[in-house]
């Protein structure tokens, strides 16, 4: 399966940190956020990985261009880990000459999909999950027999962070998408049910990317591909086991770190003492 990773965002809700880094390359416990990105897809079953950058990126080529005999590497497991999954999967890079949006980015993976249904995750957004989260996607598109993208339900007051989905529930955890909003205003909508950045798609999203105008930001956004792609062909929203971490901002981001590194045996030992400390501290702290 081809799996293409759309990583050339700005980062400008994590300035100054981003301002030369780019933000798939904050790390998250012991790896930057696109390893955990490219584990996922080829834990999925991904042979073959697209990753769109853009300026200022070239870290990311340079950690997936990994050469373990140097610098003694073969001495450090965690690297050791990281050449093998190397190993495993073809890695090509692409660049977005400008940032024009998420659907601008997915479009430039035309020829490099060719005909064939692919994947995407977004280079900046882990997903834990039992199976992995395009697997579970593959297996509704399987059954659908048509293009799907995992959704969530979001806090109201959230709504507005997302591409958000409208549409009937076919069967449970299902919806057939029938209006799609980016970011929508208060009032705009009353689906709760956010876009969350994992899709399988059909090379047809391209003919619907090609007649999308610029929405949003000045940007070609993606939620309006898909209202243009519903009105002739089926796109599904789809419910998902598992955890899902943004890390595109200072509290995302340190919320993933915690929620991550307390899943390690040994992490959490050490965490727990000081977390309960601060607890404590928050509790007895006057306002």
């Amino acid at each position: 399966m081809k799996v293409v990773i759309p990583a050339a965002g700005l980062g400008t809700r994590f300035l100054p940190a981003t301002k030369d880094l780019p933000k798939e390359m904050l790390p998250v416990v012991d790896r930057p956020t696109i390893q955990y990105v490219v584990e996922e897809a080829v834990a999925a079953g991904a042979d073959d990985i697209l990753i769109i950058t853009g300026r200022k990126k070239r870290a990311i080529e340079d950690h997936l261009d990994f050469d373990v005999s140097s610098l003694r590497a073969h001495e450090n497991p965690r690297l050791v880990e990281l050449s093998s999954l190397l190993k495993r999967v073809r890695i090509h890079f692409i660049r977005q000459s400008e940032p024009r949006g998420l659907a601008d980015a997915i479009s430039l993976a035309r020829d490099h999909v060719g005909e064939s249904p692919f994947g995407v995750l977004l280079g900046d957004t882990i997903n834990i999950c039992n199976p992995p989260m395009l697997t579970q996607l593959f297996h509704r598109y399987e059954l659908l027999k048509a293009p799907v993208m995992a959704v969530q339900e979001v806090p109201r007051e959230k709504v507005g962070d997302y591409g958000v989905i409208e549409g009937p529930e076919v069967s449970p955890g299902v919806v057939l998408g029938q209006r799609f909003l980016e970011k929508p205003r208060a009032g705009e909508t009353d689906s709760r049910l956010c876009i969350t950045g994992a899709y399988i798609l059909t090379p047809e999203i391209f003919r619907a990317i090609d007649k999308t105008p610029q929405g949003l930001g000045g940007e070609v956004q993606l939620a309006d591909a898909f209202q243009i792609f519903s009105k002739t062909s089926r796109i599904y929203g789809v419910s998902f086991e598992g955890m899902r971490y943004d890390v595109g901002d200072r509290f995302l981001w340190l919320k993933a770190n915690l929620e991550i590194a307390y899943q390690d045996p040994e992490l959490r030992t050490r965490l727990r003492p000081i977390l309960q400390n601060l607890l404590g501290a928050c509790v007895t702290a006057p306002n």
